[in-house]
């Protein structure tokens, strides 16, 4: 698990809902609560602010962690690059998910970390993040 990616097999054990979404529909909108955040079954979503794509995420990877962690409103929007498959996880679940398998913390960690990094580096030189 070193790479950030979900062990499937152990997720069904929290949850078995699975959403479908054809290539090019939202899921959801920049502003709007987040009340739950998504791990990649099948396909790849992308995280857009407005035009720009910040990032493409693939099977194994997750998004939309950062509303649920700070009861924030979502700070991009997500579309489905390619027919989609992803499954929800609410608060409930992320919690007892770490939990159980702390692991699963880090790879959430991993995944902040990362975009972390990838938001300071396009940053002009000499700016830090606010």
């Amino acid at each position: 698990m070193a790479d950030g990616s979900i062990n499937f097999g152990l997720l069904t054990r929290f949850t078995n809902e699975v959403r479908r979404y054809g290539a090019g529909d939202p899921i959801f909108a920049k502003g709007e609560p987040g009340y739950e955040l998504f791990v990649v079954k099948a396909g790849e979503v992308e995280l857009r602010d407005g035009e720009r794509v910040l990032q493409t995420v693939g099977v194994g990877g997750l998004f939309g962690e950062m509303a649920l962690i700070d009861a924030s409103p979502r700070s991009a929007a997500a579309f489905a690059r390619t027919e989609l498959e992803i499954v929800p996880l609410t608060e409930k679940q992320f919690v007892y998910l770490i939990a159980e398998m702390p692991y699963f913390a880090l790879n959430v960690m991993r995944v902040l970390v990362g975009r972390l990094r990838t938001a300071t580096q396009q940053l002009p030189p000499g700016e830090t993040p606010a």
